[in-house]
């Protein structure tokens, strides 16, 4: 399992925007092969800021199934116009201790 770690910067007063588009979305991902969960926080101490969580079976359904797919299309199209600037995204791997 990895965890793919975003912190997202929505552009000043498009916030409740960005959370309702962001719940339709949410279908898309979450129906891609080797999706497992995701989570969406919003910042207490920074306005329209928000950390997105998403956990993959493996790096390569996240990188090549899901970015790859026709529906990443439509995810960037429902999404992308809302940061600023565009989001880096990061992906993790457990420690095992």
């Amino acid at each position: 399992m990895i965890l793919e770690a975003v912190v997202l910067n929505v552009k000043p007063g498009m916030e409740c925007d960005f959370e309702l588009v962001f719940k339709k979305a949410s279908t898309i991902i979450s129906a891609m092969r080797g999706y497992l969960s995701h989570e969406l926080h919003r910042c207490l101490e920074v306005q329209g800021r928000y950390l997105l969580l998403v956990k993959w079976e493996n790096l390569e359904a996240h990188t090549v199934g899901f970015r790859g797919s026709t529906e990443y299309q439509e995810w960037k199209k429902l999404l992308h116009h809302f940061y600023e600037p565009f989001p880096t995204v990061e992906h993790f791997e457990q420690v095992k201790l």
